[in-house]
């Protein structure tokens, strides 16, 4: 069957991911600078998906173009590849909204993993079915950048979740540790830490 279908259903779905993200910025109701400090955050995260989603719109359009005709299994390849992206707006927003927390942050990697995942399912899916010695089997090659991407993405998922608990434990020592001018005792709860946090001449920064 043909490819003219797939390639405008999939550039819609993209076109609306994008979409999706940019309305997670909301307009700030002042008209100084200062009114847009708490946007740049999610910003930050729109522009960083903005990049993800283009360099897979980018290659998507590549490989389709190089690929001959579709079949169902490239379809549903496809539309496993779709599935993950559209939870892109998504874990963008909260990474954002959250100031880029771990858990976040770790589900975000999570997505992009599964997103580069399926993009090689579908580069192998349309491969076998052009056969080795296709044009887009020339094209593509070994994939090694596809590989590699997967594995880097695989490796980072964990190393920022042993950096987050990294950065809780130091955070749960300075608050054993800490000591206030005004003679209170050291935070010994979550409430505690929060009351420390703004009490004036504490010690302890307010910082995570």
């Amino acid at each position: 069957m043909g490819k003219a279908r797939l390639e405008a259903f999939s550039d819609g779905v993209i076109a609306v991911i994008i979409t999706i993200m940019v309305l997670e910025m909301k307009v700030p109701h002042g008209v100084d600078l200062a009114a847009l400090e708490p946007v740049i955050p999610v910003f930050v995260c729109y522009a960083l998906s903005f990049v993800y989603v283009a360099i897979y719109w980018n290659n998507h359009h590549h490989m389709l173009h190089a690929a001959g005709a579709v079949n169902g299994a490239i379809l549903w390849a496809n539309l496993h590849l779709l599935f993950w992206l559209s939870l892109i707006p998504f874990v963008t927003g909260w990474m954002g909204e959250n100031h880029f927390a771990a858990l976040p942050v770790a589900m975000y990697g999570a997505v992009l993993l599964l997103s580069a995942i399926s993009y090689y399912i579908l580069s192998r899916t349309l491969i076998r079915h052009d056969g080795g010695k296709s044009r887009i089997a020339r094209a593509l090659g070994s994939d090694f950048k596809g590989r590699i991407s997967v594995v880097m993405y695989a490796v980072a998922i964990p190393c920022r979740s042993s950096a987050a608990g990294w950065r809780s434990h130091c955070t749960r020592r300075s608050l054993r540790c800490g000591s206030c001018p005004t003679g209170e005792s050291s935070a010994r709860s979550p409430n505690d830490a929060q009351r420390l946090f703004h009490r004036p001449g504490c010690r302890i920064m307010n910082r995570l």
